[in-house]
């Protein structure tokens, strides 16, 4: 036998004596703290990660000439790490540090203490959604919330969708599928996600019918544009944008007064849907819920996780003869909303029975209309946790800056705030902004002139200590 060969054969045998100490699948699955994980996951799901374990075990010791622990604790600390990986959520908590309160991409308006306690009392079981506890027979889901919804904003009735792009969707369908819709060219807004308006009215199965000017449109407009195709009149609020300067456009309230004439309806959507005035916070007027219903329109629409506060909903409000009307469209199953839904947006509406309380207790509200005094506490408090730890890669102070609204409102604002600036000495601010959103849980930044912004106005104080902790673990101070 040649001296190749031997030392092939004996490369082997090695082989063959380091795969032998791996322990079996069975004895693996006998060990007390694999039992543990069985009792967690599953015996199927346990099984599979101690094949895994071992399997990633085996490739190391064919791959690697150094010895690889083949003990069970360390295997067992593998299985522990592959069921950890395999069965952590994908969607998870944040912490919103970029001072935009109704973030899209972070699910806009969080939700109060007193609307998710409502949602897990009706979600650990059964509930009466489509049940009349009084008849004792099969009822609307509806019916739940229209009383509430009367009282608070004056509508004859009311119905609630998945979303307002959704709202907007089933209301012109209802009303003017195969038939026109007048709406001004200055309206013909994006609502986000390229969701836009005309795309929205052709779904529906409308025609549209552009009026007016981008940035002027008389009643005249459209009083020509109606005709006997006319199935309605649309306003859509701008609240995404604003034009500026030469414009003109007309009120609701005209707009009713013409459609009466014509016998049409008019649908306001209002988008975002605020449901109390907020000038008295520095913010600009922004038609309210209550005002676009006493207009005397048909129909308004809006969001329920803007700036009112609560989960993701499309409200409709409006005469009630028209609301049946929606009810009853067969699309409107596909569209209807779901307990959780249902129990988010009850709760949420009956804190707005009084608007004070409202401003405290609606996350979103509270952080909106937050003092410029209050973040500044806030930006003390989280810059001396942070230079409590000595840091020399980085510097930590704090500026005036500015926060914003977010979610298609008050779009021009800006709200003073106080804020926090990290600048990174070692590293770049986009590896520093990488780091922090690898965190747990991850800490979402903005960046700007090569530095990490940190905006308290969306933090919350149970936040802090995990922010400062995550900020520090990213530069490397702990």
């Amino acid at each position: 036998m040649t001296e190749k060969a031997n030392k092939k054969k004996g490369d082997s045998s090695k082989q063959k004596e380091k795969l032998s100490s791996l322990p079996a699948v069975d004895k693996l699955l006998m060990n007390p703290k694999v039992g543990d994980l069985v009792d967690q996951y599953s015996k199927k799901v346990v099984t599979k990660a101690v094949r895994e374990a071992i399997s990633i075990t085996r490739e190391r010791m064919l791959s690697d000439d150094e010895d690889i622990d083949t003990t069970e604790p360390s295997l067992i600390s593998l299985i522990d790490d592959w069921l950890l990986r395999t069965h952590k959520t994908m969607l998870k908590p944040v912490i919103n540090a970029t001072g935009i309160v109704l973030h899209t991409n972070l699910g806009r308006a969080p939700l109060g203490r007193d609307i998710l306690e409502n949602v897990m009392r009706v979600a650990e079981g059964y509930s009466n959604l489509e049940y009349n506890l009084e008849k004792g027979e099969r009822g609307s889901r509806y019916d739940h919330i229209v009383k509430l919804i009367k009282e608070i904003t004056t509508a004859e009735s009311s119905m609630i969708v998945n979303n307002n792009a959704a709202a907007v969707l089933l209301t012109v369908d209802t009303l003017s599928k195969g038939k026109e819709v007048i709406v001004s060219r200055g309206e013909l807004v994006e609502i986000g996600g390229e969701f836009r308006i005309p795309d929205v009215i052709e779904k529906s199965g409308a025609k549209l019918v552009e009026v007016g000017t981008t940035n002027r449109t008389r009643l005249s407009d459209y009083e020509d544009a109606i005709g006997p195709e006319t199935g309605m009149i649309l306003k859509v609020h701008t609240s995404n944008y604003r034009i500026v300067g030469f414009t003109e456009d007309v009120s609701a309230a005209d707009l009713v007064a013409l459609a009466k004439k014509y016998k049409i309806p008019v649908v306001e959507d209002l988008g975002s849907g605020c449901l109390m005035d907020l000038s008295r916070y520095g913010l600009p007027k922004e038609p309210t819920v209550i005002e676009t219903v006493e207009s005397g329109v048909d129909i308004v629409t809006f969001s329920g996780d803007k700036l009112l506060g609560g989960g993701q909903a499309g409200f409709i409000l409006g005469k009630k003869d028209i609301i049946e009307k929606i009810k009853g469209n067969p699309l409107n199953r596909a569209l209807r909303i779901d307990k959780f839904t249902l129990a988010a947006a009850e709760a949420t509406l009956l804190i707005y029975k009084d608007v004070e309380i409202a401003v405290k207790r609606i996350p979103a509200l509270s952080m909106i209309t937050m003092p410029y005094e209050k973040t500044q506490a806030r930006v003390k408090r989280i810059v001396r946790r942070v230079n409590s730890v000595p840091h020399p890669g980085f510097d930590v102070i704090s500026a005036d800056d500015s926060s914003q609204s977010g979610g298609g409102s008050f779009p021009t604002v800006d709200i003073p705030t106080k804020v926090v600036l990290i600048f990174p000495l070692e590293i770049s601010s986009s590896k520093l902004e990488e780091r922090l959103r690898a965190q747990a849980p991850p800490i979402i930044a903005r960046i700007a002139q090569e530095r990490i912004i940190i905006d308290p106005r969306t933090i919350t104080d149970r936040e802090i200590p995990d922010l400062t902790k995550g900020i520090l673990n990213a530069l490397g101070a702990v």
